[in-house]
């Protein structure tokens, strides 16, 4: 008699458990506003990644992977509502993004209060990884640091004197940090630093303001414009035609549309995070020719970076054997992972993952709708000497 009651027992557990568990990420992004060609990259890119990280299966480990999305609308106090529901209600192993730098900061301390992981792409400012950083916090994307050491290597050289124009906030204020740090011992320095609002659209004012500390300087002189999203500030500033006293444009990469403005610009320098036609690796070559397929055009900035994510959470998952925070965390310290980019490591101090940037040359080809970043040098990882900024 007890036999069968416990056989029965035994039934009715097993009848309630679901043959697999769903492994539930969330992507908190900006899908709306300003970034929103941005999010889209990356999402997509996310996907794709999942994809290809699991032979096209979206299971791991035996669980079927499902990807719920969350909208920030780009405002920091909805990042953090929808990321504590993600993590309460929804109950995901694992939350991505955001977009901006703003939201992810606002982001942050809700990681740790959940105790669950946030996996950051593409909000690129140091402080994510830096001061703010917490232990429940990985970034997949690259960080200002990182920008500003790739265009350090592109436009310094001894006695260039360099003006900054960049977006009053955490990305353009961290981002110029680091370019400064980045031009130490260069012999290249800055000689004015401009910030703007984000929603800036008319540049006379601080275009004048960089035209009037430059003009009578010697030597080499270069304006550095570090802006996402809209605002045209280096079109505009370039109708004002800096060349009258001796000033080059520069700027980093950014997404094909961008690129389309860069064609004003033949012969221009700087650092780019991804161009699809850059790498050479099988990776890249499956994203390259899926993207077309499926969107009629070549994979953009933020889908590489959307896909080198995915494919990281993946085999995270794989070494991890679970979707426990823990055993998550500790396998994706220091692992070393294929991207459309070539080999990524996630530094195991700060969580940062270290990558190859790419240094530039604008050409202007017939036939293409946007300015090509023509490769003149890859900048491995071996040369990227990022720092460490957090305080672990």
């Amino acid at each position: 008699m007890k036999r069968s009651i416990l056989a029965g027992m035994v039934s009715v557990i097993a009848l309630s458990v679901p043959a697999w568990a769903d492994i539930k990420i969330a992507h908190v992004y900006g899908k709306t506003g300003a970034l929103e060609a941005y999010a889209k990259q990356s999402h997509d890119g996310l996907m794709m990644g999942l994809e290809y990280a699991t032979g096209g299966t979206m299971e791991v480990n035996g669980e079927k992977i499902v990807v719920i999305e969350k909208d920030t609308q780009l405002k920091p106090e909805n990042g953090k509502a929808l990321l504590a529901e993600a993590y309460g209600d929804d109950d995901v192993a694992l939350a991505i993004g955001p977009v901006s730098s703003g939201v992810a900061l606002a982001m942050l301390p809700v990681a740790a209060e959940y105790e669950k992981l946030l996996i950051v792409h593409p909000a690129v400012a140091d402080s994510i990884t830096g001061d703010n950083w917490n232990p429940y916090i990985f970034r997949t994307g690259r960080n200002s640091s990182q920008d500003a050491i790739a265009q350090a290597k592109a436009m310094a050289a001894p006695g260039v004197k360099i003006a900054t124009l960049a977006q009053d906030y955490a990305f353009g204020r961290d981002g110029i940090a680091a370019f400064k740090e980045a031009l130490a011992g260069t012999g290249a320095e800055i000689v004015h630093e401009e910030y703007a609002p984000t929603d800036t659209t008319d540049f006379t004012a601080a275009a004048e303001r960089v035209f009037t500390a430059m003009k009578d300087l010697d030597g080499p002189k270069k304006l550095f414009v570090l802006w996402a999203g809209g605002g045209n500030p280096l079109g505009k500033v370039n109708a004002m035609d800096p060349g009258r006293f001796g000033i080059e444009m520069s700027t980093g990469g950014n997404i094909l549309a961008a690129l389309k403005g860069y064609k004003d610009f033949p012969g221009m320098e700087g650092a780019i995070y991804y161009y699809y036609e850059i790498p050479k690796n099988p990776v890249n070559d499956w994203l390259v020719t899926e993207h077309q397929k499926r969107f009629n055009s070549p994979p953009d900035f933020f889908t590489a970076g959307g896909m080198a994510t995915g494919m990281f959470i993946v085999e995270a998952l794989k070494k991890a054997g679970s979707a426990d925070t823990a055993a998550l965390s500790a396998a994706m310290e220091g692992l070393e992972w294929d991207t459309p980019k070539g080999k990524m490591v996630m530094r195991a101090d700060d969580h940062q993952a270290l990558q190859s940037m790419y240094h530039f040359k604008i050409a202007v080809k017939d036939g293409v709708e946007w300015a090509v970043p023509e490769l003149v040098k890859e900048i491995g990882i071996d040369e990227m000497q990022v720092p460490i900024r957090n305080k672990k």
